[in-house]
């Protein structure tokens, strides 16, 4: 599970956990074969479609110079019918089933 960093919780993500699709945030180098092995591998979940955006790194100053940050890769995992995280269902769509 290297390439997976941590979910996405924003008013979208909310709104799109109601349709079975789960956002998170994967390392810019993952591949989505890669992210579909691992979620079905450790999750035992079967992936219905896969999308991804590459986000850009911000701006920041150090000093006098501007550096930035990392970019990351977001991705959109929809699901087939039956099948959710546990973790991610139980603790932060309840508020909003």
């Amino acid at each position: 599970m290297d390439g997976i960093q941590y979910a996405i919780f924003t008013e979208k993500s909310l709104r799109l956990g109601k349709k079975n699709q789960y956002t998170l945030n994967v390392e810019s180098g993952s591949t989505r074969t890669e992210i579909k092995h691992w979620l079905e591998l450790f999750f035992g979940l079967k992936v219905r479609a896969m999308n991804s955006h590459r986000l850009p790194g911000k701006g920041r100053r150090m000093g006098p110079r501007m550096g930035q940050t990392m970019h990351y890769r977001r991705m959109i995992i929809t699901l087939q019918p039956g099948y959710s995280i546990p973790t991610l269902r139980k603790n932060f769509f309840k508020n909003t089933e």
